[in-house]
């Protein structure tokens, strides 16, 4: 019956991905100020949603990707490795956390998702640079990498189309009420999210604006 239930969920994400962030631009951050950006219809999490806090300690406030985290591969030759990533402010009841980075901006209906990675311990308050990469010892176990839009498991780095608008990336962490969401490892993460969504407790939310 979960199945069955799980198999109508993932036709219903994958034929009507929806996704509602609260980030801040460049400009909002000097400000301090938050502004909602909609893709689609559906948010994936409420907005009142209790937040956390979460810090790239290597791309500081207003700053962007660098070569170390741009995609290796396509017009890219970066590193392809996932920047560090703290967070705090996880309620009490938090079991594990999910992590996931999407930009907002890509030329597809419903974005593009660049890395994700779930069951993540609650004793967790930061993943290493690198974390994102399959093997790597900095994500913890039983942490499972799920796969990105390029089909690739782990971190796919930052690579916008040459000339095109900036691209808003954003990094969310999600606590979770459950240590594992009991999804596959290759469901497409528009689906993970709606199991996810079950079981949120509080996020947090990171954009990096990057253009070439």
């Amino acid at each position: 019956m979960r199945f069955k239930k799980l198999t109508v969920a993932v036709v219903a994400a994958t034929t009507a991905l929806a996704a509602t962030f609260t980030m801040t631009g460049p400009s909002a951050e000097a400000h301090g100020n938050q502004r909602p950006v909609t893709v689609a219809q559906r948010a994936a999490l409420p907005r009142d949603l209790p937040r956390m806090t979460v810090e790239l300690p290597d791309i500081p406030p207003g700053e962007t990707f660098g070569d170390e985290e741009m995609l290796g591969w396509f017009e890219c030759s970066g590193k392809n490795k996932s920047p560090a990533v703290k967070w705090r402010g996880a309620p009490e009841g938090t079991k594990s956390f999910l992590i996931s980075l999407f930009d907002v901006d890509s030329k597809t209906s419903s974005g593009f998702w660049h890395w994700s990675a779930w069951n993540i311990p609650a004793t967790t308050g930061s993943l290493p640079q690198g974390a994102g990469t399959p093997g790597d010892p900095g994500l913890p176990a039983p942490s499972v990498l799920g796969r990105t839009d390029f089909g690739t498991t782990g971190y796919g780095g930052a690579c916008p189309p040459a000339g095109d608008r900036p691209h808003r990336y954003v990094f969310t962490v999600v606590a979770l009420d459950v240590a594992d969401i009991k999804v596959p490892q290759d469901l497409p993460m528009a689906a993970v999210n709606v199991v996810m969504q079950e079981h949120a407790l509080a996020a947090g939310y990171r954009t990096v604006v990057f253009g070439r």
